[in-house]
């Protein structure tokens, strides 16, 4: 008895198609995937982040820029004595004596012509040489040299608070001096450091995008294979089988002889029927 065995099979191109997306999918998917080109990558520190850094912890520069003028100022805060730097001494005018001097000479030149005038007036009274005459000379010589002696004092204290008031606006300049180094430090450090990160972050947008890029090419095999495995759904999900083919196998000798007999003794009944 014959046997039909119906074939329904897809048009020959797309038969086609699908053993060549099933090749590509075998090799594709049989190599590792590169994925060093497109790791994760950080840009390092642009050289004006590593200058600002290297300021900004080195002693004298950005840390303890201040010091030099703290130290100063430390040796204007103290009392002052002695004459080395920082002391009073050091801010006393270099004409003070000079002007004391000066003064304290046309103070005796007045001194002096009082004294005169004591001996004319003794010598008008009659009591020139005299007792009296005496008295008058000592007294008035006693109250010269006291005034003399305050006028100096006056002259040394006044020249003493002058160069303490200029000690402490010394103070006051060393130590406005520490704030501004400080903060000029300061600015630079900050101005070093943003630019650096401006370059930095170019650096590391292009070193994104050429990641992007790498993955992109990497990836590019994978996706067009899923588009052409995304048509070839849409294609063949819609389309049944283009053509059939009926295979009816060759008898065997013992077939083709069951068949004679069957024949044979089909006939046989006929004829006697009748």
């Amino acid at each position: 008895m014959a046997t039909e065995t119906t074939i329904a099979r897809p048009s020959p191109y797309i038969e086609a198609l699908g053993q060549q997306y099933g090749k590509d999918l075998t090799a594709l998917t049989g190599k590792a995937m590169p994925t060093a080109g497109y790791a994760p990558t950080v840009a390092g520190q642009d050289q004006a982040q590593i200058d600002a850094y290297t300021r900004a912890t080195t002693a004298g520069q950005g840390i303890g820029a201040y010091q030099p003028y703290l130290t100063q100022a430390g040796a204007y805060s103290g009392p002052g004595g002695g004459t080395g730097a920082g002391s009073i001494s050091e801010f006393m005018s270099p004409y003070q004596q000079q002007v004391i001097d000066t003064t304290m000479g046309q103070y005796d030149i007045q001194a002096q012509k009082g004294m005169t005038g004591i001996g004319s007036l003794a010598a008008k009274s009659g009591n020139l040489g005299g007792g009296r005459e005496g008295v008058m000379r000592s007294e008035y010589q006693t109250q010269s040299d006291l005034q003399r002696a305050m006028l100096m004092a006056q002259l040394q204290q006044q020249g003493f608070g002058q160069a303490q008031q200029q000690r402490g606006q010394a103070f006051g300049q060393q130590m406005q001096m520490a704030g501004a180094e400080q903060g000029f430090q300061g600015q630079d450090i900050a101005r070093l450091g943003s630019a650096g990160a401006i370059q930095q972050a170019q650096t590391q947008a292009t070193l994104d995008a050429q990641r992007e890029a790498n993955r992109m090419a990497a990836y590019e095999p994978y996706e067009r294979l899923g588009y052409m495995g995304a048509g070839m759904g849409n294609v063949l999900g819609g389309m049944g089988g283009q053509y059939q083919t009926t295979v009816t196998p060759n008898q065997s000798a013992l077939q083709q002889a069951m068949g004679i007999i069957g024949t044979g003794v089909g006939a046989y009944r006929t004829m006697m029927d009748k």
